[in-house]
């Protein structure tokens, strides 16, 4: 069974029953300090870590004086927008002791859906962890609507895991595990330990939400645990409510985990491999040598572009001969690729007009 010291990049999710009371509106203060207790005893392992958090409708509506009952949509915005900043600075101050720097991620589904927006996140992302930062990721509930947003945050988290290739992704939930019933209501209901398969029977034993101020009940979990699982995430299912919960849970407080299927790296190449190429670059002997190596794709590299292609894309890398060696996500389009083909990485402002990524094809975007 997966444990946290063992991972390498963690996604957490919280709830907003977790960060806030519902009788007063007002943040858990000392709940949100054991927490970062937590973060820095991950930080401290060389651990990457990005946090989900929900909280921002729930802390503004305390302020605006609104009920804690289904909101209309424009309510639930003006509620985010207030929430939204009061939650960012909650967590810079409590991570802020422990020299932690935090920034502020907002998304919606199109982030996801439009493949540029996605790379884009995708790379902001990867910048942040590399420096250090904690993101903490919400939707952004002032902007998002019925038709766009990912509707629960055991969904988003799922797929920020998938977004930065983490390896674990913890639900920090009003509930210690995944259940054959709902416990509340059936004394006979056990919890299971480990899933290995998400079966019918699996997915028929999941129930609704059960707090007033969540929305994802186990129905929910069960496609988050299927988005990650099958990215090379895996994932656990724990009550977040005592103090420090992932200190609890590293001790052995009851969990469910989800198997993964496979690692992250193999997902995602597998993903990349299956797409319908836009066009080609064809690449130099160097840069032929340079992949095989495990390098990312650079300009220099690049002796011919067939397109059209935009960036996002995907394209068939070949030899010399016309081979395909393999595929890649581009970060830059065809008419683009043109210009800077054959040029090192330090030229390409001069050429564009504008600075651009160094890599044409990062070897994370690339199956080869």
């Amino acid at each position: 069974m997966a444990t946290l010291s063992a991972a390498k990049r963690v996604v957490i999710k919280i709830g907003s029953a977790l960060l806030v009371d519902r009788k007063t509106g007002a943040l858990r203060s000392d709940w949100l300090v054991g927490l970062a207790q937590d973060v820095a005893w991950l930080k401290s392992l060389g651990h990457d870590v990005v946090l989900v958090s929900s909280g921002s409708i729930a802390l503004g509506r305390g302020v605006l004086g609104l009920p804690v009952t289904t909101l209309a949509l424009e309510q639930s915005q003006a509620a985010a927008a207030v929430g939204q900043i009061r939650l960012a600075r909650a967590y810079e101050e409590v991570l802020a002791p422990h020299n932690i720097t935090t920034a502020q991620v907002l998304v919606t589904l199109e982030d996801s859906a439009d493949r540029r927006r996605y790379l884009n996140s995708r790379a902001t992302m990867e910048q942040l962890l590399s420096l250090g930062v904690v993101p903490i990721v919400n939707e952004n509930d002032t902007v998002a609507t019925d038709e766009i947003r990912f509707g629960d945050n055991d969904r988003l988290a799922a797929q920020i895991a998938v977004t930065v290739g983490a390896d674990q992704l913890i639900l920090l939930s009003d509930v210690d595990g995944f259940y054959s019933a709902n416990p509340t209501e059936d004394a006979t209901a056990t919890r299971y330990a480990q899933i290995d398969t998400i079966t019918a029977e699996i997915e028929a034993m999941a129930g609704d939400a059960g707090s007033g101020l969540s929305k994802g009940g186990m129905k929910t979990k069960l496609m988050a645990a299927k988005t990650a699982t099958a990215a090379g995430c895996a994932m656990a299912i724990t009550e977040g409510s005592v103090i420090r919960p992932l200190t609890a849970l590293e001790q052995g407080a009851n969990a469910t985990w989800f198997t993964a299927q496979t690692d992250p790296q193999a997902a995602r190449k597998r993903w990349i491999a299956a797409m319908k190429p836009r066009g080609s670059v064809t690449l130099d002997a160097g840069a032929v040598a340079a992949l095989a190596r495990g390098k990312s794709l650079l300009p220099a590299g690049i002796s011919a572009v067939a397109g059209p292609f935009e960036r996002g894309d995907s394209v068939a890398l070949l030899d010399q001969t016309g081979r395909a060696i393999g595929y890649g996500l581009t970060r830059y389009s065809s008419a683009e690729a043109t210009q800077i083909k054959g040029y090192k990485s330090a030229e390409i402002e001069a050429i564009l007009g504008y600075p651009g990524r160094a890599a044409l094809i990062h070897r994370d975007d690339m199956a080869v």
